[in-house]
């Protein structure tokens, strides 16, 4: 098994406002490997979350290749981005980004609505991934009535319900007081080390950064440092 699952060669992402051209990312070359937990840090604008999303699939790099578990996405159309996105990437975001209207257990049911999974293997799949991050007892609870915390575990059960590839987290601790941020850090930690997932994380938090594997800095769109 190829040990790097991401991999990036001169990878360039610019924006164009008015008659400006914005340069993000410059001519990046990284790999990650299996298994790996890497955080990602870099000033404000330093492109660490457009090089999240373009790695996620969420976004389409301006130049340059992006390949996951040998997979090219940057060539992939949009409906086949999707469906790749949907089987091979978990997305942890700040904010929690659950729907109000819906129990912690329909929550993390909604990335299988895009599978052919039956409602009782969806309900059965949700079940597991909440146990994961100890929320079992929570799974009818709705999000007004879970801590800050509980509703990122909720978030984490939910980008690993389809048991993806890659864990992909914008400032998943951002939002959390220290307490709750390294309860957090531990479950990502866990998942990493004993469920094997490779894990890459944006964060502004040098203690956040502490949990991962190695960090990677970012600065005006190119890879400046890198400490084990």
């Amino acid at each position: 098994m190829n040990s790097t699952l991401v991999s990036l060669s001169g990878v360039t992402k610019s924006y164009t406002r008015g008659k400006e051209t914005v340069q993000v990312l410059e001519a990046l070359d990284l790999e990650i490997a299996r298994g790996d937990f890497l955080a990602l840090m870099g000033p404000s604008g330093s492109g660490k979350t457009t090089l999240l999303n373009l790695i996620g699939g969420l976004d389409q790099p301006s130049a340059g290749s992006i390949a996951v578990d040998g997979q090219r996405i940057d060539q992939l159309s949009s409906s086949k981005l999707a469906a790749w996105r949907a089987h091979h990437v978990g997305f942890v975001f700040q904010f929690y980004n659950l729907l109000p209207v819906l129990n912690a257990q329909r929550n993390v049911e909604l990335p299988l609505l895009l599978t052919k999974l039956s409602a009782s293997q969806r309900k059965k799949n949700a079940e597991v991934a909440l146990d994961i991050v100890g929320l079992k007892d929570r799974a009818k609870h709705k999000p007004n009535e879970l801590s800050g915390g509980q509703a990122q575990r909720v978030a984490i059960a939910r980008a690993l319900v389809a048991d993806p590839t890659l864990l992909v987290c914008d400032e998943p601790t951002g939002d959390l007081d220290r307490k709750t941020a390294d309860e957090i850090l531990t479950l990502l930690q866990e998942l990493n080390r004993t469920h094997g997932k490779t894990i890459i994380m944006v964060t502004h938090d040098p203690k956040a950064a502490e949990y991962a594997t190695h960090t990677l800095h970012l600065d005006k769109g190119r890879l400046v440092t890198e400490a084990a």
